[in-house]
């Protein structure tokens, strides 16, 4: 048996910048344990199964799977999702707007005329944290004190801490051990230290996402799901001036992140470009 997949790169309009993202565009025929094994397989940060929607609303459910488990939700697998259904000739239900169904319920995608995608931010828990871990965890002492560090749960976990410039930002050099500590103490998937850039760069901040994986450290490329918890959290101190983030320059990703504040929504966007189309054996 063969099942269709797109290996696609995830806000980046240049292959092999950008966050990757394997997508099996039709996944009935397989049950949860051949999709476990295909996301171990392919190992990327995340793998996502595209099924009929039970949801009159939507135009399709998404399951999303890390190497080590399944995700209620995830920022750069949706728009990766959806670039790869587009390519494959999905109709929307509405013109110009996507409705994924997923394990946090429906999220809405923008189209824009350009190709570039942008999904609905969901809500988020945000909890001030405070740990004396934080500055071993990242080798920093540049923090800035004027915003609170904070966990966002937005299904993924994030703690977002404030450093006082993209100089810093880049500084970080994470300490795997406390970095693991800290993040059992706050309870989050990943830490995303964050900072403004110079005035008159193209984007306005720079952002970085650490985790743990399998006992080691690992930087993820470009973090759709932080992200969205960033802009909520920027939200939440009534900060909502339009933007764009940088993610990636430390490992030459180089991802560009888009945000958008309407009064319906917060919108994180970028654009998505195909690598690989293909068949996988089974």
């Amino acid at each position: 048996m063969q099942v269709a997949f797109k290996q696609v790169d995830v806000f980046s309009s240049t292959p092999f910048k950008g966050n990757p993202l394997a997508v099996i565009l039709d996944a009935q025929s397989l049950d949860d344990s051949q999709l476990a094994a295909i996301a171990r397989w392919t190992n990327l940060s995340e793998t996502t199964f595209v099924l009929p929607a039970s949801d009159p609303a939507a135009d399709y459910f998404v399951r999303i799977f890390t190497p080590d488990g399944e995700l209620p939700f995830a920022g750069h697998p949706t728009l990766g999702t959806a670039h790869a259904l587009l390519e494959a000739g999905i109709t929307p239900k509405t013109p110009g707007k996507l409705v994924q169904q997923c394990g946090v319920g429906l999220v809405d995608i923008a189209i824009a005329e350009s190709g570039a995608l942008a999904f609905a931010a969901p809500q988020a828990v945000l909890t001030p944290f405070d740990d004396a871990l934080l500055s071993n965890a990242l080798n920093s002492d540049a923090f800035d004190t004027s915003r609170p560090v904070m966990v966002a749960d937005m299904g993924i976990r994030w703690l977002v801490v404030p450093l006082e410039s993209a100089e810093a930002v880049r500084a970080v050099r994470a300490d795997a051990s406390d970095l693991a500590r800290l993040m059992k103490h706050a309870g989050v998937n990943g830490v995303m230290p964050f900072g403004p850039l110079p005035a008159g760069e193209a984007e306005q901040f720079e952002v970085r996402a650490l985790l743990i994986e399998n006992g080691s450290l690992c930087e993820d490329p470009v973090t759709g799901s932080a992200n969205a918890c960033l802009a909520r959290y920027f939200a939440a101190l009534g900060q909502t001036q339009d933007y764009f983030a940088r993610q990636g320059s430390v490992i030459q990703r180089e991802g560009r992140i888009q945000v958008n504040f309407t009064p319906e929504a917060i919108w994180i966007g970028g654009q998505t470009v195909t690598v690989i189309n293909g068949a996988i054996e089974l």
